[in-house]
C-alpha cells in the first residue's frame, strides 16, 4: 500500500547540476541547481529552475547563456559548496581551487575539472512561482575522454555523476547497471 506524502518537490534521483555563469563584470560563478533536466530533443535543450534571490539569476538574465557542469563523485564537497556560498559575496572558484574555462560558444564559463559540460544559450524564461525556469539550447556537449566507453559514448560507471535525494538532503553515487533501455522491456510477454 502506498502512503501519501502530500504535495512536495520530490523526484528520485535528482541530478546534481552545477550552473556556470559570468556576472556583469565578467567574474565567473557556479551554482548548485537541484531543479533541472533535459526538456526537448529538437532542438536539444535543458531546463533549470532557480530563485530570483540568487546571484546566478541576475547573471543569466544579463548574459543569456549558461553551462551545466556534471561533477564526478570526487568533487562532491565542491559541488555542495557551490550551493552553500553566494557568488555575490565569495569567489567560489578561488575557494574551491577549481578552474573556470571560457566557453568558445556561449558567454559562460565551464568547470575544467568536471567530466561533463553542456554549453547553453538561453532561449526561454518562464516565471513559475518562487522559481524561474530558464531553458537553454545545448550548443555543445564536452566530455573527458576518460569518461567514454569503448564505443565512444559516455560510460556512466566512468563518469561517476552525483545524485541528490531532496527529501533527506543527501548525495549518492550511481548504482549497478540494470540493463539496456529499449531492450530489456522486450522480454515482457504480451498475452
Amino acid at each position: 500500500m502506498k502512503k501519501s506524502l502530500g504535495q512536495k518537490t520530490i523526484v528520485y534521483p535528482t541530478p546534481v547540476l552545477i550552473v556556470g555563469t559570468y556576472d556583469k563584470a565578467g567574474k565567473p560563478n557556479a551554482m548548485n541547481v537541484a531543479w533541472g533536466g533535459l526538456c526537448c530533443s529538437s532542438p536539444p535543450s535543458i531546463a533549470i529552475s532557480i530563485r530570483k534571490a540568487t546571484y546566478t539569476y541576475g547573471n543569466l538574465v544579463e548574459r543569456k547563456a549558461f553551462t551545466v557542469n556534471i561533477p564526478s563523485e570526487s568533487y562532491a564537497k565542491e559541488a555542495d559548496y557551490f550551493g552553500i556560498a553566494s557568488g555575490g559575496k565569495e569567489d567560489k572558484f578561488s575557494a574551491t581551487g577549481l578552474t573556470p574555462e571560457r566557453s568558445s560558444l556561449v558567454d559562460a564559463p565551464y568547470i575544467k575539472e568536471f567530466p561533463l559540460v553542456l554549453e547553453c544559450k538561453l532561449t526561454y524564461t518562464i516565471e513559475i512561482g518562487l522559481h524561474t525556469q530558464f531553458i537553454g539550447e545545448i550548443m555543445d556537449v564536452k566530455v573527458e575522454e576518460s569518461a567514454l566507453g569503448e564505443s565512444g559514448i559516455i560510460d556512466m560507471e566512468k563518469l561517476h555523476p552525483i545524485l541528490y535525494a531532496p527529501e533527506i538532503r543527501a548525495y549518492y553515487g550511481v548504482g549497478k547497471p540494470l540493463g539496456k533501455a529499449f531492450s530489456i522491456g522486450k522480454q515482457v510477454k504480451v498475452s
